[in-house]
């Protein structure tokens, strides 16, 4: 039987020494996470113009699915074309909510999200598009207070979308400006970039390649005295973008982390042997290994979407690659195109999950994030049911020992049992940060199984496969993944 301290809600005591031969397993830890993307509906809502309650029902059952896989964080879309998934007085609502740019959806589609995912006991990730200001898939007229009309000068035609100029200082500062809105106004975990900065090109009816159209910049750039090349003056202003972003993200909240998930292939002069494609040094004016040399970000996720035995594109070597470029050791979570396990062509859901064991092989290679969330929602190719083998549980996101923040103290807790025989025990929180989340390993006759909840609280079961919980322990884990003091739950002999 359970203890009876522990059936007549007693409170627990300060963290207890943990006899060796009856200590649970060190705490798991991998980055699962998945981007919930926004644009053309890919993700998230599935269609423009649902009513609210369906566009909430559709969230919560994606963050059921992650939760039920094992993921620990998603990274919603909330800016795919200076456009807001959120109350902003700086950019209008988008219209992948209601079918018009402009027009509030009648809820705050980043709240709700971040409500319901950490009631999961899942961080959220608010992931933006830093420089498209329309996108292709558009349909609805620019809103008033879109960048386009209201500062038209900051604003390129480029194809068939348009784009800020990152060489103009008025438009990194408005954007530098939308992001710092959202991290002091909401309680997000982490801050995401994607790949865009310069766009990728694209060429006229004849093939001819059209460069970006930032000449007016460039010709103020000149006129104040500069000597740099037109490329490298375009690295210089996603450089300074980068480093501004991720100083200022740490001034105003010190635990959130920064992330940038940039095309998978590096530098033309340092890639591996066989490696070949595209380079972003050269056509983005991306100077990814430059940003980890100094630092400027939490997290490095460059988009590995390549099969393992790719020709040019190598999954492993690529991977490798990064690991490499990273002398402040920040954590590398490389992409996975587990979207590519649909149609038309579909990859075996084998290869993800091998790219995942492949991952974990490697040190300083701590997790991934899946592109994109309707693969695992849809199961495409067994994909979900192959990750449910291959994660067997949850496991908490990496510590960020960098940024600051001390270990949360011990929680307080009680567990009580439900009236219904067999039911669930209740975890009651008498002390402890909120914002943190718990870690509870449980012992089930021989086996131990560890669970993830909200600070607030949450339910363990009182049984599995037939077996009474008879010893548990549980720590608090802070935003920055530090871990307090374990407390002894109980022990049922």
């Amino acid at each position: 039987m359970f203890l009876a301290g522990l059936l007549a809600c007693a409170n627990l005591q300060s963290p207890t020494r943990i006899p060796t031969a009856q200590e649970p397993p060190v705490l798991p830890r991998e980055f699962r996470a998945a981007w919930v993307a926004t644009v053309a509906n890919i993700d998230w809502p599935s269609a423009r113009g649902l009513p609210v309650a369906t566009q909430q029902r559709e969230a919560r059952e994606l963050i059921a699915r992650a939760r039920a896989l094992g993921l620990n964080a998603l990274i919603l879309q909330v800016r795919p074309m200076a456009d807001a998934l959120y109350a902003s007085a700086l950019e209008p609502w988008s219209e992948y909510l209601t079918g018009e740019q402009g027009k509030p959806p009648g809820y705050d589609p980043l709240a709700f999200w971040i409500e319901e995912t950490h009631r999961a006991g899942i961080q959220l990730h608010a992931w933006f598009n830093p420089y498209r200001a329309r996108h292709s898939t558009a349909r609805s007229p620019l809103a008033a207070s879109h960048v386009g009309n209201n500062r038209p000068a900051l604003v390129r035609a480029y194809g068939d979308q348009l784009w800020l100029d990152p060489g103009d200082p008025g438009a990194e500062a408005h954007v530098l400006g939308v992001l710092l809105d959202v991290v002091r106004r909401y309680d997000v975990d982490g801050v995401h970039i994607d790949d865009y900065f310069y766009p990728y090109p694209i060429q006229d009816a004849a093939g001819q390649r059209l460069d970006f159209p930032d000449e007016p910049s460039w010709q103020t750039f000149l006129a104040g005295g500069g000597t740099l090349t037109r490329a490298d003056w375009r690295r210089r202003n996603v450089d300074r973008f980068i480093e501004r972003l991720y100083r200022q993200v740490h001034l105003a909240k010190p635990h959130v982390r920064v992330g940038v998930s940039p095309f998978g292939i590096g530098r033309p002069d340092r890639r591996p042997p066989g490696v070949t494609g595209f380079s972003q040094y050269d056509e983005l004016y991306t100077d990814v290994e430059r940003w980890l040399e100094q630092g400027w970000l939490d997290y490095l996720a460059p988009q590995l979407y390549w099969k393992r035995d790719s020709p040019g594109q190598p999954f492993a070597p690529l991977l490798d690659y990064w690991r490499a470029q990273n002398p402040k050791g920040r954590h590398v979570w490389p992409g996975l195109f587990t979207s590519r396990t649909g149609p038309p062509e579909p990859w075996p859901a084998a290869e993800i999950t091998a790219q995942i064991q492949a991952t974990r092989e490697r040190g300083g290679a701590t997790g991934h994030i899946h592109f994109s969330m309707v693969a695992l929602k849809k199961d495409f190719g067994g994909v979900a049911t192959e990750l449910a083998g291959t994660y067997r549980g949850p496991a908490l996101v990496p510590p960020a020992p960098w940024l600051q923040g001390a270990a949360p103290p011990a929680p307080q807790l009680r567990l009580r049992r439900q009236p219904a025989e067999n039911a669930n025990l209740l975890v009651e929180v008498s002390a402890g940060d909120p914002s943190c989340l718990l870690a509870i390993w449980g012992r089930y006759g021989a086996t131990w199984r560890l669970f993830t909840l909200p600070g607030g609280g949450g339910t363990l079961p009182a049984r599995l496969d037939g077996q009474p919980l008879d010893l548990a322990f549980a720590a608090s884990v802070g935003r920055t993944g530090r871990e307090s003091p374990r407390v002894a739950l109980g022990d049922a002999r």
